[in-house]
Parts: C-alpha cells; structure tokens; sequence
C-alpha cells in the first residue's frame, strides 16, 4: 500500500509541475529543404529551345535559338535573373554554302572533362530541312571567349532528320539523347538513346525510346522531340516535346529506375498524359522544348522552357519569332516525382506555403476556401504569387497562381480566394504585412492589414485571421515559404 501511496504521489506531483510549466510546446515541422526562390518573366524576349547551364565557376550559361536560325550566342551571368540583361555573344555563325547552312536550332550547352561543347541541329544551303546533329568543341575557362573548333556531325543509324541532342550522366555512364526520323515509322520523329564514346560519337545500338502514338503527341505534327533529363530519388526523368510548335506544344515524360539498363525501352514508362502543357488562365501557350538548372542555392530544381504569350499564329509557327524563355521551380510529389504544374502568368513566379506544424500541409485553395492540405492536386491551387499588397507600401497581397486577379482575403474573418472586386474594402481585406514566423523566425506570418494583432492561421485547417495567445495559435499562423 505504502508503495502504491508513493507512486500515486509522484504522478501527483509530476502532472502539478506540468501544468507550473504550462502548455507543451507546439509540434515543429523542419525547416524545408528546398525555400522558395522566385524569379521575373519572360527571361528573355525571342529566344527559343533555351538551355541555362550552371557552371562550378559560379556562373550561369544559356544559349537558345535564335529566330533568324543564323547563329549560335551565349550569356553568362552569376544569377538566373542575371541573364535577362547580360551581354550576348555569337560563338558561331551558320556556314556559307552547304552543310551547317541554314535552320541552326536548339543548342545545348555543356562542360565534360575540362572542355565546353556545344550540341546544335542545322540543315544545309542546298536542303534547308536535311537536319543534322553537330558538336563544337569549346577551350578556353570561359566560353564566350574561348576558342572554338567544329567536331563535326554526330553519326547515327540513318541518315535522316536528327535534332535535339542531349547529354548526360547515371551512375557514372554518359548517354545521348536525341530525336530523329525512324524511316521505318510513319511519324515526324522519335526519341532515341546510346551511350557515348566521347562528346561528340556514339556507341553501341540506339534504343528508340519513345514514338509519337498518344492522341497529344500527333496534333499538327506527329512529334517526339526535345528531350532533358533530371534525377531525383533514384529515377530518371526525361522530358520531351510533343505535336506541333503551336498552343498544342506540349511536355510529355519517360520514367527509368536508374539501376536499369537505360537502353533498354522496357526500363522506361511514358505518361499517359501531358505533364505540362498551354494555360488559358495564365495566358501561356505552347511550353516546351525545356531543359532544367538548379537555384542560386542548390536547393531547387528549375524548369526553363519557351511559350507564347498568345494562342492564335499567323501563317507558319516556325516563322513567329515571340517564343521566350521563362523558368519557374519544379516541385516534387510525395512519391519523388516531379510536378510541373501549369505555366505561371508573366511577372513574378510564385510560391508554396507549408504549415510550421504541419509540414506535410499546404495552404491551398478549394472551391474558394482557404485550408492547408497535403498532397495538394493541382500543384497551382497551392500557388500564390506574393505581389505589392492593394491596400498600402510596405504590405503585400497573397494572388492565386491559377486564379490571376483573385486574392487570399478575410470576409468574416475566414479566409477566402475570391476576385479583386476594385474596391477599397476588398483591397483592405487582401492585404498583410509580412512578419517574421511567430514560432520560428526562419518562416513568415501573414498579419491582417485592417485588423492589426489577427493573423493568417489555420483551425481545423482551414484558414482565419484572428488574434493569437498560445504557443499553439503562434504555431498555427506560421509557414514556410517553398
């Protein structure tokens, strides 16, 4: 009896000394891996099939297709932002007469084994559309100023129309992907893969990956082309264009463990459906033709690819010289593939919002009401692109990616995505002043701009402005910007 006394004693004690210290500290998420990084666009004006490469030296390297199809140019810059304004440099010109003559499209940019090369398709003075792959080799630590030799033509199986060279390495191996015209298929073009000798020669068979079948690989043209490559989680991912270079211009993708014999097609499952593809809410037409990079910081993936900022074309897509280039983050689902999302309207690209306590959770809207919700479909219902706040400097407003012109806003203190009505008292509603994350300083909390002390948190999660005087109500009105 003595002994049960004691013990009903302690738990007495203990839960009394509980209760001194008051409520437990509010569950924490981590930081996120990967914080929002956001840029401006168009990147750059008239410049198509682009490719940014990131560089050891600190620098970012893009080159693009030119809408004279003249030339090969480079930029440099220390920021992907940097690109839009850093000088431009012609590293080659089209020859003259014959091969290298003319349609010079969509070069790539590379540094393997201490040297810079080039990868580009051209035609030929007497046969424009007798595309062909070709290989520079550049020397020298910068390429805009080193010296540069041609290596000449990469051989294939046959010798029909070839674009769209690609390299890159598994597990140590370096491979090369391309499009070509299989003359024994009734379509424009295919995607093929070999392993590589050097830079500029294959070896081995090409596998043939993939072939335009799918109803959304044929509009216009039947088309298999552009492809990039990213890893992540043990997979490989690689992208390509689809159909005509118009509003249908689509992104498809192949999946391979990258354990598995890339060179065999049966290691690699194709989408169903378009992984990314033209936006009438964003007024985004035709992306493709993409290549990935990484942020500032090494910790995002970047998506850069071209569009159009309108649908209509007059007379022949390859003689509209407006696709640009733009980039905007890849996301990554819960099972480790990546989420493209749509096309983000021209300007600031946006950004995704994780709970501090619930790290899983995203604020996102649904049928209008803003909750925070994991495994959030679409990605862009989880978008917001933080913009100059409509009531006042200093202030921000939270503008839906998909939903242009409707903004986070508290109408009886929930917290709604509804459209900019114009009037004072929705921009008074839709705006906040951004604060250091009330439980954790490395996030952010949103305060309400004509209710000062309420803030954006979430309840039962869904989202209110209201005042706050727990640790667990600090906790709720903290997120990570991603």
């Amino acid at each position: 009896m003595r002994r049960i006394a004691v013990r009903l004693l302690m738990a007495v004690l203990v839960g009394l000394a509980a209760c001194l210290a008051g409520p437990a500290p509010a569950a924490q998420a981590a930081v996120p891996d990967s914080p929002a990084v956001t840029y401006t666009n168009p990147v750059a004006e008239k410049r198509a099939d682009p490719h940014i490469f990131k560089h050891t030296d600190g620098y970012y390297y893009f080159t693009a297709t030119v809408p004279e199809y003249d030339r090969i140019v480079l930029r440099r810059a220390t920021t992907i932002q940097g690109l839009s304004t850093a000088q431009e440099v012609t590293i080659w010109t089209k020859h003259t007469s014959g091969v290298m003559g003319a349609h010079i499209w969509a070069p790539e940019i590379h540094f393997i084994d201490g040297k810079w090369y080039v990868y580009f398709a051209a035609g030929a003075t007497n046969d424009i559309w007798a595309i062909r792959m070709y290989v520079l080799e550049g020397t020298g630590s910068n390429p805009l100023t080193a010296t540069w030799t041609e290596k000449g033509q990469i051989k294939t199986t046959w010798e029909s129309f070839s674009l769209d060279a690609t390299t890159f390495v598994v597990n140590g191996v370096r491979y090369l992907a391309w499009a070509q015209r299989n003359p024994a298929e009734d379509n424009n073009t295919s995607l093929f893969l070999a392993k590589m000798a050097n830079p500029w020669t294959i070896t081995g068979t090409p596998a043939e990956l993939s072939q335009p079948t799918l109803s959304w690989e044929t509009i216009g043209f039947k088309v298999n082309e552009g492809p990039a490559v990213i890893q992540h989680g043990g997979k490989v991912f690689m992208t390509y264009s689809a159909s005509a270079t118009d509003a249908n211009y689509c992104l498809g993708m192949l999946t391979a463990s990258a354990s598995a014999d890339l060179t065999n097609p049966a290691s690699w499952s194709k989408s169903s459906q378009p992984v990314f593809k033209s936006s009438d809410a964003t007024s985004q037409y035709g992306p493709g033709h993409n290549s990935f990079t990484v942020s500032e910081d090494g910790r995002s993936d970047i998506l850069v690819y071209h569009d159009r900022s309108y649908k209509d074309i007059s007379g022949d897509p390859l003689n509209d010289p407006n696709r640009r280039t733009r980039v905007q983050k890849l996301y990554w689902k819960a099972d480790g593939t990546p989420d493209f999302g749509i096309p983000v309207a021209d300007g600031v690209t946006p950004q995704r919002f994780s709970s501090y306590n619930f790290a899983d959770r995203f604020i996102r809207h649904w049928e209008y009401r803003a909750r925070v919700e994991a495994n959030v479909s679409p990605l862009a219902d989880s978008q917001f692109r933080v913009v100059p706040g409509l009531a006042g400097s200093g202030t921000v407003s939270l503008e839906s990616a998909n939903f242009p012109g409707y903004y986070l806003r508290h109408k009886n203190f929930e917290v709604r995505l509804e459209k900019n009505d114009g009037t004072a008292q929705f921009a008074s509603d839709a705006t906040f002043s951004r604060r250091a994350g009330l439980a954790d300083s490395a996030g952010v909390s949103y305060e309400s701009y004509n209710f000062p002390g309420r803030y954006i948190r979430h309840y039962n999660y869904l989202l209110y402005v209201q005042a706050l005087s727990t640790a667990t109500d600090r906790a709720d009105a903290t997120y990570y910007a991603q």
